[in-house]
């Protein structure tokens, strides 16, 4: 076979998924497994959300259709957004894309040219650093301290910019930490992309799951008018993973270039599936609130749990449904753990080096799953890293 394109050999697969297939081999093997590798809620997309994905169906929405979103699903984006972020986009700052991947993609491909720079938190979600590396930018990877809370600080960003500096890479509430920037912080951000003008991508996918605190976007400084992106989806806050849909807005010169690359690309988003939006952003939340109820009481038994055992400390995640313990006392990497607890314990979670070099000495564990099986998971984890001093 001839060679591929040079960018084929730089780009990167996901760990979560390496993982998951890892433990479906042993599960086929009649191992019993604990999920926590999975970033998805374990609740069902709510029934008024699947109603209307069927009647969209039902009512033949089932065809090609406008590129930006039909004008329904656009309106009820821009008052989502008036209503989270506290400001009004025009309708031709908006448009819908089929999962929130895609926006990170064509933001990057629309903004950024070989050899730029782009930064971004590390740990951090390993698209960023995969297309990063993809397209043939300089990778400018932003460390996430412990003693920071693991919030982005705009001081290291700071010491990062150079007039190469093309885009910023946002993500609050954050994957895989459940840090939650400041709204100082973002101000300061937003003040160092006015400054060396360059663009900034807030990737908002958990905006709703929160613990306790208010959501600040980037995006309010220039209301997404001049340099910053929002990146917002129905994946976590609407247990829609499968459904792959999401949104971008941005400045409208942008937005309409990254439309264009849409039209060669995938086309559109399937119109029945922005029927589903429309009343994912318009109907009833109640589901929202059972869902934080419920993540609320899990990161406690399983953070509690975590910090019970030796070698092991956690910080309480401030958003998001991930947590992220320091294992550096068990004397293993994260990548030694993670195998050992799968193969050992029966105990799928993440090695924090599958989300950068700076997740090393740390583990990731979704707790979108349930608390029964997280109270049976945290013993099983306990007695597996009492059984290392052995």
């Amino acid at each position: 076979m001839k060679s591929l394109a040079d960018g084929m050999y730089r780009i990167l697969s996901e760990g979560a998924l390496t993982v998951l297939r890892e433990a479906k081999i042993l599960e086929n093997s009649g191992r019993s497994i604990i999920h926590f590798e999975i970033g998805q809620p374990d609740f069902p997309t709510p029934e008024h959300v699947k109603k209307a994905g069927i009647q969209g169906i039902t009512e033949n929405y089932t065809r090609y259709t406008v590129t930006e979103g039909i004008p329904e699903f656009v309106q009820a984006i821009q008052q989502e957004i008036q209503t989270t972020r506290g400001f009004t986009p025009d309708l031709d700052q908006i448009l819908s894309l089929p999962g929130g991947k895609p926006g990170i993609y064509l933001t990057m491909i629309s903004t950024v040219n070989p050899g730029d720079e782009v930064i971004f938190p590390n740990p951090g979600f390993p698209t960023y650093g995969s297309l990063s590396q993809y397209i043939g930018a300089k990778s400018i990877p932003i460390r996430l301290k412990e003693e920071n809370q693991f919030r982005m600080d705009p001081v290291d960003i700071a010491e990062k910019m150079t007039p190469r500096t093309k885009l910023i890479i946002l993500n609050s509430p954050q994957n895989p930490t459940g840090s939650v920037m400041t709204k100082s912080e973002l101000e300061h951000v937003a003040e160092i992309a006015r400054e060396y003008d360059c663009f900034v991508l807030s990737d908002e996918i958990y905006s709703k799951i929160l613990y306790d605190r208010d959501f600040y976007s980037v995006t309010s400084f220039d209301e997404a008018s001049e340099r910053s992106l929002v990146l917002d989806g129905f994946s976590k806050s609407h247990s829609m993973t499968g459904w792959r849909l999401g949104y971008l807005v941005g400045p409208a010169p942008l937005i309409q270039k990254i439309s264009t690359l849409v039209v060669n690309t995938f086309t559109c988003t399937s119109e029945f599936i922005q029927k589903a939006g429309i009343a994912a952003l318009t109907g009833p939340t109640d589901h929202l609130e059972i869902m934080m109820n419920a993540f609320r009481t899990r990161r406690e038994i399983l953070v509690n749990g975590l910090n019970e055992i030796p070698g092991v400390t956690c910080q309480m995640p401030a958003g998001a449904f991930y947590a992220w313990p320091n294992i550096t006392g068990t004397g293993l990497s994260s990548q030694e753990l993670a195998h050992y607890l799968l193969h050992e314990a029966g105990i799928a979670c993440l090695p924090g080096t599958a989300f950068g070099l700076g997740g090393e000495g740390y583990l990731r564990f979704s707790y979108a799953t349930s608390i029964d099986l997280i109270a049976e998971a945290i013993p099983l984890i306990k007695h597996a890293i009492e059984g290392l001093e052995k």
